[in-house]
């Protein structure tokens, strides 16, 4: 699974200041949105709760078990987040929440309109590359509950500052903010779609195709040119519209993917990291040591030990 992209945690509130152990909520109101703090203390088991907006969730600490209508009970992490249709209720439960481990976590909910105007512009002016997959928020599938992404976390990470900042403009900013969360929330499920399931697409979906394509080729030489021809695009449209609906560039999903063949061959107690390099379709030890530290944050070495010590 990826490494979580977590928003930072918001100071706890001490036991005085809490006016429930289970789900206390803070509550910032903007023009855009509303933004609340939900923190939980004790264990608790079955507790509905319903915000009439869609609303965006996102876990900052502890860990909660979910349940939405018509979906398995599953189990809610940091650097995870839920889109919960408008009127449908969460029913949860805090397994483990007590006074030195809860839960805390962000509610973003978005009005109607706000959704509705953001979707209509995108489909008339940046359409998706297939006219049969228009923009669209999924509240329904297992597209609705998703690890972060770093562009998500960023945007959510505003959206918390605006809330708590006391400037004139701070609504002015919100509303840009607030479309920019709803355009990264469907790149994350596009990112979905497209990248864990594209075997399911490959008759549909064009991207589909070309992530088929380099998951075969990961160790070839991969060009730009390649990939937009087998898109049936020229490069700069593909390379544009790549970027758009996913939100990452082309190279930028290779270096990724091969980055997750190299966590994967660096885990063998045999290999060595010079042999990983090549093996994951690098051909420079100093530039894939260079984007190994600058993606997981710690050296190919240190990893690989962090792995067997762990």
């Amino acid at each position: 699974m990826p490494a979580a992209h977590l928003p930072t945690a918001l100071p706890l509130h001490a036991p005085a200041q809490l006016s429930t152990l289970v789900e206390n909520r803070t509550v910032y109101s903007l023009e855009a949105f509303e933004l609340n703090v939900f923190e939980t203390h004790q264990m608790a088991h079955q507790v509905p709760l319903s915000m009439g907006n869609l609303v965006l969730t996102t876990m900052l600490r502890g860990k909660k078990v979910m349940h939405l209508p018509g979906r398995p009970a599953f189990a809610y992490l940091p650097g995870e987040s839920v889109i919960v249709g408008q009127d449908q209720t969460m029913v949860i439960d805090f397994p483990e929440a007590d006074a030195t481990n809860p839960t805390q976590c962000l509610a973003v909910a978005i009005p109607t309109d706000t959704i509705r105007q953001t979707i209509d512009l995108l489909n008339e002016q940046q359409p998706r590359a297939e006219e049969h997959l228009p923009w669209h928020l999924d509240t329904t599938t297992d597209h609705a509950h998703f690890q972060n992404t770093p562009e998500l976390t960023g945007t959510l990470e505003r959206l918390v500052q605006l809330s708590r900042d006391t400037g004139r403009v701070k609504d002015v900013l919100a509303n840009f903010t607030i479309q920019e969360m709803l355009v990264r929330l469907m790149q994350t499920q596009a990112r979905q779609l497209i990248f864990h399931n594209y075997q399911q697409h490959l008759t549909s979906h064009r991207f589909a195709h070309v992530v088929h394509y380099i998951k075969q080729h990961l160790t070839e030489q991969l060009t730009v040119e390649k990939l937009s021809e087998l898109a049936c695009m020229s490069k700069a449209t593909f390379f544009r519209v790549f970027k758009r609906e996913l939100g990452l560039t082309p190279i930028e999903y290779i270096i990724q993917e091969r980055l997750t063949e190299a966590k994967r061959l660096l885990r063998h107690p045999l290999s060595t990291v010079a042999d990983v390099c090549f093996r994951a379709g690098f051909n420079n030890t100093a530039y894939f040591q260079k984007l190994f530290k600058q993606y997981e944050g710690v050296t190919p070495g240190l990893y690989k030990k962090q792995y067997a010590a762990g």
